[in-house]
């Protein structure tokens, strides 16, 4: 009798308990289950991920942005610190992804209300901003710089005012300007009015007296934005002839829509002029600019070689903007200016010699 018992309390205990176990260990082989966690592990990382993209960034807005310059690495080491911390300690884990965002939130509120200036003690060669004013078909441009130049840091500040005939216009090149890496230029475009003579149209920044220009910090608001309207000979020739390692090519271009192009040139200049705009390395840099002066209508799709625009003459000329008779890489040798630059140097006819190509 006492073994029946013990017989029955023993099944009685071993009945439902290993079936709870072994139903849990089976769920968790599902493969619902299994998917379920990665999706979630996945989701997770790409969050923090995004986390740290954001944090990377604030903190380079208040390392160059903050609005005291001696207390710029300050401000980013402490952003640094809490935004770390809170992202180590905090919990559970949703709170510290929230407490995260928050902050770069914070930052980024902050961020967006910095404005641009108009007036400050800005370099000499862009000091002064051009505006145009439109009769008819007549363009009058003022301030067109064209310095005299000895060297690169002496030349002598000169800015002259152009007519230009809308119905004259019959032409517009690109040079772009090399200074190292052969994936980085800077693009110009120059418009051949004939008679009226060749004006051309650098996108640059705007740095006041002592600044530099920081690759890093042209993606956040470290430069005011500037449309350089000069004659070749101060724009070309200051690249070619006085600054060191830089190699400009030109390039005719096929641009059936040059006059809307250039009148759009004209009407940026003049908002500029009235209202100053941030630059940007990405948004809002020398070459994306160029592109968002087309109309809709002959804006040509985005690329991700107008953000490496060292090769946007490569893609130019798939496109079939530039002379396509010569294989790219012929073409881009004849191209070539800085010796014809430098034989031509402060020429009347500039302009017409680093156009005469050898054969």
């Amino acid at each position: 009798m006492a073994d029946s018992r013990k017989r029955v309390a023993s099944g009685a205990g071993n009945c439902h308990p290993p079936a709870r176990v072994t139903e849990e260990k089976t769920s968790a082989k599902k493969p619902g289950g299994i998917l379920s966690r990665i999706v979630a592990i996945g989701c997770s990382t790409l969050t923090w991920l995004i986390l740290l993209a954001g944090i990377l960034w604030a903190f380079g807005a208040l390392w160059f942005d903050f609005p005291l310059a001696d207390q710029r690495p300050v401000a980013a080491a402490v952003f640094g610190v809490v935004a770390v911390a809170v992202a180590i300690f905090a919990r559970p884990r949703w709170l510290a992804k929230l407490g995260v965002a928050v902050v770069i939130g914070a930052v980024m509120g902050w961020w967006f209300t910095l404005q641009p200036r108009q007036f400050l003690d800005w370099k000499p060669e862009v000091a002064l901003l051009p505006y145009a004013t439109l009769d008819g078909e007549v363009v009058t441009i003022r301030n067109v710089r064209n310095f005299e130049y000895r060297t690169l840091e002496d030349f002598t500040p000169c800015y002259d005012l152009r007519r230009l005939d809308l119905r004259n216009l019959r032409g517009v090149d690109l040079f772009v300007t090399y200074w190292g890496s052969p994936y980085l230029a800077h693009p110009i475009l120059s418009f051949d009015f004939g008679k009226d003579g060749r004006i051309c149209f650098s996108i640059e920044t705007r740095p006041v007296r002592g600044q530099t220009y920081s690759a890093i910090g042209g993606f956040y608001r470290q430069f005011e934005l500037a449309y350089v309207v000069a004659d070749e000979r101060d724009v070309i020739r200051v690249r070619t002839n006085y600054r060191k390692g830089e190699d400009v090519y030109l390039y005719h271009m096929k641009a059936p829509f040059m006059k809307e192009m250039f009148l759009e040139y004209i009407r940026t200049v003049n908002e500029l002029y009235d209202s100053p705009r941030w630059y940007n390395a990405i948004t809002d840099n020398c070459t994306s600019a160029i592109r968002n002066q087309r109309t809709a209508s002959e804006r040509a799709p985005w690329d991700w070689r107008l953000l490496v625009n060292g090769l946007a003459d490569e893609l130019l000329y798939e496109r079939g903007s530039l002379d396509q008779s010569l294989p790219f890489a012929e073409l881009k040798q004849l191209a070539h200016i800085n010796e014809r630059a430098k034989a031509a140097n402060d020429e009347p006819d500039f302009s017409a010699r680093i156009r005469k190509r050898e054969p």
